[in-house]
């Protein structure tokens, strides 16, 4: 199968031309999209689903030769890092049209005037995270009363981030006849409801990748005490000469921490989390991409929209707090082809929670001892739930429902 073969005009098809051959999920939505259906779509990390989505609706978009140009296409992403991997793409893209597209991203943690100076005389397409977008609407820098298409991109995600409220007044100041998408890897009751809310006879399509599709990923799980959890990390990226290598923490302090010490010991290091500027995140991930930095400890703020070609390793130095971030972690490394190496540290505390991420995933591992890092720690009386997300009530909702009760 060719792109050519899915309906592409010429133009997109050659744009494509860097892609040997559609992916399943390309396959299956260009067809969909480029007839104008709804779709809600799931698939993988690494399936190629933005490719999916941005050369039909490209394809669509009215041409009107006007001053004044008007917002058509708008994609709505959870985090900074994956507007940037968007409009990438779709600049890429529309580099091959005939026609001149503007592109703007629209994302939070930097100045909102140079965005405000890019939305002069309008912009077909933008990328843009939901309180941003709200953001310029409100200081009327943007309209969405002409917004022919809206994706919402790994929908889980913004939901989990707390966006449902802005999602909210995103789609009121929508026009109630446009065609949508919706792309999640996974579709909890929150993701089902906001489907129902949003789409109309949603052509639904899920991808199942085959064993020969898979990424090759080992998994590693090393039982280590939580004190000694940097010098392994150390240890092992050195013994094992990791040249790159993506280390997850549950903290912005950890990942600060973890990031000074690995320095301290000779081995180049940032720490990659929500409080840093744009400016300091993006070009933290250019000195990792470029190999000037052998380690980026980053909290699950990088968990997805990072697109790292060639990543060998990646670390669960804290585990996640939900089994199915597991997955998104690991999936970092693996891509393209490649093969890749997730390593887990297993210490006494989160053991009872490593054996329910391996119960969702249907895993079993076996559990590694470092010779001089033996772990002597033994795991509390009472494993609890182990900390899965969704099992155990966070704080919110303790207070949440502290809140209720005092209103009854």
């Amino acid at each position: 199968m060719s792109f050519a073969s899915l309906g592409l005009s010429t133009p997109l098809v050659d744009a494509a031309r860097l892609f040997p051959a559609p992916t399943p999920v390309q396959a299956a939505v260009i067809p969909v999209l480029l007839r104008g259906a709804d779709v809600l779509a799931t698939a993988q990390t690494g399936s190629g689903k933005t490719l999916a989505y941005v050369l039909p609706l490209l394809q669509r978009l009215r041409h009107t030769g006007e001053r004044q140009r008007r917002t058509q296409l708008l994609v709505l992403v959870p985090t900074r890092e994956l507007a940037a991997q968007v409009t990438e793409t779709m600049l890429r893209s529309a580099l091959c049209l005939p026609q001149r597209i503007k592109v703007v991203s629209a994302i939070g943690g930097v100045s909102i005037n140079p965005q405000m100076m890019a939305l002069r005389g309008g912009a077909e397409v933008v990328v843009a995270t939901p309180g941003r977008l709200l953001d310029l609407v409100e200081k009327n820098a943007l309209q969405l009363r002409d917004v022919t298409a809206l994706v919402l991109d790994e929908a889980d995600r913004l939901l989990d981030l707390g966006f449902a409220q802005e999602l909210a007044r995103v789609l009121a100041l929508l026009p109630p006849r446009r065609q949508s998408v919706l792309l999640s890897a996974t579709f909890p009751s929150a993701v089902e409801a906001l489907a129902n809310t949003l789409l109309h006879e949603p052509v639904r399509i899920a991808i199942t990748e085959t064993p020969a599709e898979l990424p090759v990923i080992q998994q590693r799980a090393i039982e280590v005490d939580a004190a000694r959890r940097t010098q392994l990390l150390r240890h092992l990226i050195q013994t094992e000469k990791w040249s790159r290598v993506l280390v997850f923490v549950a903290r912005q302090y950890t990942a600060e921490l973890v990031a000074e010490k690995l320095r301290r010991g000779s081995i180049s290091a940032l720490a990659f989390h929500g409080e840093l500027s744009q400016g300091a995140r993006t070009q933290a991930l250019a000195d990792f991409k470029g190999l000037q930095v052998r380690v980026l400890v980053a909290t699950d703020l990088a968990g997805r929209g990072l697109d790292i070609v060639q990543l060998p390793v990646v670390v669960n130095y804290d585990l996640p707090r939900s089994a199915v971030d597991y997955t998104h972690r690991i999936g970092r490394t693996g891509r393209a082809g490649e093969p890749g190496l997730a390593v887990s540290f297993i210490t006494a505390e989160s053991h009872a929670h490593f054996c329910l991420i391996e119960k969702r995933h249907h895993l079993r591992l076996t559990r590694e001892h470092i010779a001089g890092f033996e772990p002597q720690d033994t795991p509390p009386p009472s494993p609890g739930t182990g900390g899965i997300k969704g099992r155990r009530k966070s704080k919110k909702d303790k207070l949440r429902e502290a809140a209720a009760q005092k209103a009854r």
